[in-house]
């Protein structure tokens, strides 16, 4: 008998069982996931599945191939923790830097970025949550005058922005991270390098510590 999916919309409860499965290491990394077996064993039609496929690939947990339909794609997380460990060590140098040099116009970019990840974490875009994401980070590392820095930090944005993505999905970090951004733009706004300093680097480390404890905790088994 199929399962009953009765949380939230068909696409939100089809996404949470497949999601729940992939990490939970239920299909390893290159499994298939044959729509049709997938919409009888779950009890829904195929528009809710491949809305609910879209959406796990965007959060990094599915590759579309051609020819080949949707496959579980491999988690890179063996590295996670570092990466996300070098992310907060220079990203709170440049921010300590950046706040004292922030003018009336760094504020307008600062704030019109944070009122865009807002609006894709209000549209439930998890696509667009990492580069909004990025958007808020680099308006407040502008000022720094380290382009060297920026560009580490750019290369571990762009490898930890499926990360990212799949720690916001699991741990439902978007309200955090929305506060956590209104508190730094404040701290920035303040000019106060300390705080604004203090404060990213808390916000990079727990997305990471929170990404571990999902995966090494998942739910949502079958």
């Amino acid at each position: 008998m199929p399962a009953t999916l009765p949380r939230l919309t068909l696409t939100d409860a089809t996404a949470d069982a497949l999601r729940g499965r992939i990490v939970a290491g239920a299909w390893p990394a290159g499994t298939p996931l044959r729509q049709e077996a997938l919409a009888e064993e779950l009890g829904v039609s195929r528009i809710p599945l491949r809305e609910a496929l879209r959406r796990l690939e965007a959060e990094g947990l599915v590759v579309v191939q051609p020819h080949r339909g949707a496959v579980v794609a491999a988690l890179p997380t063996s590295d996670a923790l570092e990466l996300f460990e070098l992310r907060a060590l220079l990203e709170a140098d440049l921010v300590r830097r950046a706040v004292p040099r922030l003018t009336a116009a760094d504020d307008a970019r600062l704030r019109a970025a944070a009122l865009g990840f807002e609006r894709a974490v209000t549209d439930g875009d998890v696509a667009a949550w990492g580069l909004a994401n990025r958007d808020f980070h680099f308006a407040l590392y502008a000022a720094a005058g380290r382009p060297r820095t920026l560009e580490v930090v750019e290369r571990l944005h762009a490898q930890t922005d499926r990360l990212l993505r799949l720690q916001l999905a699991l741990t439902d970090g978007v309200r955090r991270a929305v506060r956590e951004h209104r508190a730094i733009a404040a701290a920035a706004r303040a000019r106060d390098p300390r705080r604004a300093a203090t404060l990213v680097r808390r916000h990079i480390l727990d997305a990471g510590a929170a990404l571990a404890e999902a995966l090494a905790h998942p739910t949502g088994k079958p």
